[in-house]
């Protein structure tokens, strides 16, 4: 089993930053694919950017250039620098962990609201 928890959620006024963190506990394995997804209300859940254990990366276009992913191995930790955040940002973010090693998975957070209003 692997346990996600995430942090760094918000309210944030539009053009402002914010940077969510997810640490991942349990059965984890190196060999790996953590990242971000996101619901708004009223729609369905999809990717905002996710990063492999060799630093690979894949952005939804809505975020290209704003967004940043990475992570740190050694604390099996993943973060999402946002940057010039708009109001259609505004979602619960879902971090999200993966291998093809763990059969149970992927594996989901519990989710952090982030809020982007004036």
């Amino acid at each position: 089993q692997v346990q996600l928890v995430e942090s760094g959620g918000g309210l944030v006024q539009p053009g402002g930053s914010l940077r969510l963190s997810c640490v991942a506990s349990g059965s984890i394995f190196s060999l790996s694919i953590m990242g971000w997804y996101r619901q708004a209300p009223g729609k369905q859940r999809e990717l905002v950017a996710i990063i492999s254990n060799y630093g690979g990366t894949n952005y939804a276009d809505s975020v290209k250039g704003r967004f940043t992913v990475s992570r740190d191995n050694a604390k099996n930790t993943v973060y999402l620098q946002m940057n010039s955040l708009k109001p259609e940002d505004t979602a619960v973010y879902y971090c999200n962990y993966n291998t093809r090693l763990d059969s149970k998975g992927p594996y989901w957070g519990q989710g952090t609201q982030v809020t982007v209003s004036s």
